[in-house]
């Protein structure tokens, strides 16, 4: 069944967290329970979440990131070579910024055991003929961003003088981790990948200081990172991507339509199918798409996460008939823009609304796709 993914009736991966799991999660951090009893209460809040995803007839299970704090960054604290402590300042988003820790280089990248093989084990015991087990993780390019933004790229220069030894080590570093998640019977994996939002943004020679040569510049090394990490896959590994603008307690740091990105990014990268956000005038409009190459599929985010409030049922079939103008339909599929809870405060919407979101796409992917 892996193989066919995406599917028409997807998601993005992450879900909103139980007020007790959320409890477990902060009386750990300040001592009062130990490793074990939050694994317990992750283990609770996962298997209650799977059999949920299951009823409403997902073709795909995952763990909520129920086992992190944010999407990306404790994927990264795994590494040798990566340390983090709490932000004074976040990260600016539109509305309010995101606390999430600092992260930095302390020393060269590497990777033994990577916890995340451990936590996808937990819901492979799941999988049954009907549902395939993601495993969702920020992608390479994402990993290298970090490293080099503004307030990281000194520390980084002082322990890679090049950036092409930081390439080499966060793709072999990949490498490892996508063969120790196939070992542990992992077929589907999700790059999420926020890079791309600054790289289309209105701003992103200011962000990133520097030209238009120096942004195709960046544009060329994140499409290489992420290529270099996946070139020795199996065959039978589904690799997907979700390009993203931010997500964070219902609020949003980057905004641009496809355009600069697409005859590269669609084109180039080699992945399975791209997850593509869709849901508000920030994401532009479908043109860009008639540059995704060959075989490749398109899952078009058209129902918001940031919201409660219920879509149109007849309006995103309009706009997936839109969209058939650059894609034909059986190379496209339909999913929220985003997950619920990118990071463990989650968006302003309730569990029951965010239900009701899945169900809206299950519904209509049922109409469009028979």
């Amino acid at each position: 069944m892996s193989k066919n993914a995406p599917f028409k009736f997807d998601i993005v991966g992450s879900f909103l967290r139980p007020s007790y799991l959320k409890k477990a999660r902060s009386e750990y951090a300040e001592g009062k329970i130990n490793n074990a009893a939050l694994m317990e209460v992750e283990d609770r809040a996962i298997t209650e979440l799977i059999a949920k995803q299951k009823e409403i007839g997902l073709p795909v299970i995952t763990d909520g990131e129920f086992r992190r704090s944010s999407w990306h960054l404790d994927f990264m604290w795994a590494f040798q070579g990566v340390g983090h402590e709490k932000t004074k300042t976040g990260i600016p988003f539109h509305g309010e910024p995101a606390l999430i820790d600092d992260t930095f280089l302390t020393g060269k990248i590497s990777v033994d055991h990577h916890p995340f093989a451990d936590h996808f084990k937990f819901v492979k015991q799941f999988e049954d003929e009907n549902t395939v087990a993601r495993q969702t993780i920020p992608a390479p390019a994402q990993f290298f961003f970090q490293m080099i933004t503004p307030d990281n790229l000194e520390r980084t220069k002082a322990i890679y003088p090049t950036e092409e030894a930081l390439i080499l080590d966060i793709a072999n570093g990949y490498k490892k981790v996508i063969k120790e998640l196939y070992a542990a019977g992992c077929r589907n994996i999700q790059f999420d990948d926020c890079t791309w939002g600054v790289c289309v943004d209105s701003n992103a020679r200011f962000i990133l200081g520097t030209d238009e040569e120096g942004l195709q510049q960046v544009i060329d090394k994140l499409i290489r990172i992420n290529n270099l990490a996946i070139e020795d896959k199996p065959e039978d590994l589904v690799i997907n991507t979700h390009i993203c603008r931010g997500n964070f307690h219902s609020t949003w740091a980057c905004q641009g339509g496809y355009d600069r990105v697409a005859k590269d990014l669609f084109a180039r990268e080699n992945v399975n199918a791209f997850y593509l956000e869709f849901d508000d005038e920030r994401s532009g409009d479908f043109e860009p798409l008639q540059y995704v190459s060959g075989n490749k599929k398109v899952v078009l985010g058209l129902i918001t996460t940031k919201s409660p409030v219920l879509e149109e049922k007849e309006y995103i079939i309009k706009r997936i008939r839109e969209a058939e103008k650059y894609i034909p339909l059986e190379r496209l599929c339909l999913s929220p823009q985003c997950g619920f809870a990118s990071t463990e405060e989650g968006n302003k919407l309730t569990e029951e609304e965010q239900w009701a979101k899945l169900k809206l796409v299950r519904e209509i992917a049922e109409e469009i796709w028979k």
